[in-house]
């Protein structure tokens, strides 16, 4: 596989190739170059009959087109000189069975040529998004939505089509090439090296402009990955757009960005396009040369009709696997690059991994441990030294400034993020030694930014547990002072709650959250700002239900109206410096001067 012309000079073993990347050492190289062509070709493993029985179709295919000139041949100094009609005919209709046959193996390889290139797609794809559901939080904080998308679509139906047409095309290229050669030679040696001598000169024209369109199609596909961000953002924020009644200048944008993605397009199609005529004019001289040659060799009596025309039917025999392998040298920069992007976010490590010998977390009593727990994001501490124990069936509220770290606090116990110092213990047992999907089955969270699907109010509730009947997604609706809204539609359960549950209220999103979180019923609760969205008499049934649910259960409550969690066990301030203060409500609103003194009285001032 050729590396890609960009500026820089590419080192290995002490030697320097201009125009190749850089790469820091041997091992580097072997990583980004030689590791995904191994990857690449080992797809092809699961569907060896396929590829053979396609690949040898295909050289049939090949062989039989060679064929066609000398029968040719034999029509026109054989068969017509003798005026017999019976042999004409006779070698008509054995001409006719081969086109017959070659067209059934046409269609294999059309059909199954692209099944395979197709299976090798979905195999990549599925890798890929599995591969993706198993990154961390962190990669997800630093990587577009759009990249990803663009990652898995455009990118793989490249590779696809590499799949299918890249070593098959290539490979019946160069054999129909020397065979056509062969059989050139054999009809006139002079003439076909002649002839010849322009293939060099086509590979070395395409091979140039391979390099170049390596480049372009990088740019263009960085281009399609930010196109692709730039549009999924600015949908999803069609209402934020509309309200602040910035269509104009959001236009300006997309026409902005858009032409650029034009622009580039249109460059790399410039080069492919000098590559084409290129090749095209070439090989048209050669015909005219063939032309004029033969006829003086024809006249010379060194050539008969019948070798005349069929040495120029092979001439364009031997033009199409040029043709061919131009075509493989221009998908080639589309579909490596592809694959490239593919390897690229497969090297991706997630920050959070289970141990082989990990263990499930069964039997959950609810006792946590956070000793010495410090933790940032990059290059910034948001917790340092953080120490706490939090009983079986205790209700711990974390209150505090925005920033502080509490929805930190609690990421890290289902292991969205892993800690960077310290340890976090569930029943005395390090949490990394548990499997993450047990560890997180056995957590239930309810966020503040609550996501919905654009699937029904059934999928949506019993996402935590797929397997729920109606009546447990109704009891949990119920629960969460739901029941009465999906009454009231006529699809009841079926009612779907549009792209991320537009046509619900954030109020109604957030319930079906906690609906969620009701029919899930996990022996650990992590509650982060779980009623903010909701109205005050709505609040406060959702609050009773929420009581209720933790009754027995260890419970982590993120709040900033303290109203909501007067009734916890134990209330932890947070601050900049950790954790300030701990306490039952009536303990920390008596101490004068503190924290959450200062924070009750600032929200009741008005009151």
């Amino acid at each position: 596989m050729k590396a890609p012309a960009e500026a820089g000079v590419f080192f290995i073993s002490g030697v320097k190739i201009p125009g190749r990347p850089c790469y820091n050492d041997r091992h580097d190289y072997i990583v980004k170059e030689v590791m995904p062509v191994r990857k690449f070709f080992s797809y092809y493993a699961p569907y060896k009959l396929l590829f053979f029985t396609d690949f040898f179709s295909a050289v049939l295919v090949g062989l039989l087109e060679l064929a066609f000139p000398l029968i040719v041949n034999l029509f026109i100094d054989e068969l017509l000189p003798s005026g017999n009609w019976r042999w004409i005919i006779f070698a008509a209709a054995g001409l006719l069975l081969i086109y017959a046959f070659n067209t059934f193996m046409q269609f294999i390889v059309t059909y199954w040529g692209h099944m395979l290139g197709t299976n090798i797609e979905r195999d990549i794809r599925n890798d890929l998004y599995g591969h993706i559901q198993r990154l961390s939080y962190r990669f997800f904080d630093n990587t577009k939505t759009g990249k990803l998308l663009t990652r898995l679509t455009n990118d793989l139906m490249n590779v696809g089509e590499m799949a299918h047409h890249g070593p098959e095309d290539l490979f019946i290229a160069v054999m129909t090439l020397l065979g056509a050669f062969g059989i050139m030679l054999s009809i006139h040696p002079e003439l076909a090296v002649i002839s010849f001598i322009i293939v060099p000169f086509i590979l070395i024209i395409a091979i140039y402009f391979n390099k170049k369109m390596t480049v372009a199609f990088r740019e263009l596909f960085s281009r399609v990955s930010d196109f692709n961000h730039m549009i999924e953002d600015k949908i999803g924020g069609i209402r934020l757009v509309q309200a602040y009644a910035n269509e104009e200048r959001e236009m300006d944008n997309f026409k902005r960005l858009n032409e650029a993605f034009r622009a580039t397009k249109l460059k790399a199609y410039k080069i492919m396009a000098f590559n084409n005529s290129s090749t095209y004019m070439l090989m048209r001289l050669v015909t005219v040369f063939i032309l004029i040659a033969g006829a003086y060799y024809t006249m010379q009596g060194e050539l008969t009709f019948g070798e005349f025309a069929a040495f120029i039917l092979i001439s364009n025999i031997l033009f199409k696997p040029l043709e061919k392998i131009n075509a493989v040298i221009e998908l080639y920069p589309n579909g490596i690059a592809g694959f490239k992007h593919f390897t690229e976010i497969l090297r991706e490590v997630p920050d959070v991994e289970e141990h082989e010998d990990a263990v499930e977390l069964r039997n959950v009593k609810g006792h946590i441990e956070y000793e010495d727990v410090t933790f940032g994001y990059e290059n910034k501490h948001v917790l340092e030294n953080i120490s706490l124990t939090i009983r079986p069936g205790e209700t711990v509220a974390f209150v505090g400034p925005s920033g502080a770290g509490k929805t930190t606090l609690a990421s890290l116990l289902p292991r969205f993020y892993d800690v960077t110092g310290g340890r976090i213990k569930i029943d005395g047992t390090d949490i990394r030694d548990y499997t993450l999907s047990s560890l997180r089955q056995n957590i239930g969270t309810v966020q503040q930014d609550v996501f919905l699907f654009s699937g029904t109010l059934r999928d949506n509730v019993a996402y935590g547990r797929p397997d729920a009947t109606d009546a447990e997604v109704y009891a949990a609706l119920e629960k969460a002072q739901l029941k009465s809204l999906v009454d009231g539609y006529s699809r009841g359960l079926d009612t779907v709650v549009g792209e991320r549950g537009v046509k619900l209220s954030g109020g109604q999103k957030q319930r079906i959250s906690i609906a969620r979180m009701f029919l899930k019923n996990p022996p650990i609760l992590i509650l982060d700002e779980a009623t903010s969205a909701l109205d005050t008499a709505t609040e406060l049934e959702i609050q009773k239900a929420l009581n209720r649910l933790s009754e027995g259960r260890t419970t982590l409550v993120i709040a900033h109206r303290l109203a909501t969690i007067k009734n916890a066990d134990r209330i932890m301030v947070v601050n900049q410096d950790g954790i300030a203060e701990s306490g039952t409500h009536e303990e920390l609103v008596n101490i004068n001067d503190g924290h959450y003194r200062a924070l009750h009285d600032a929200q009741y001032r008005f009151s």
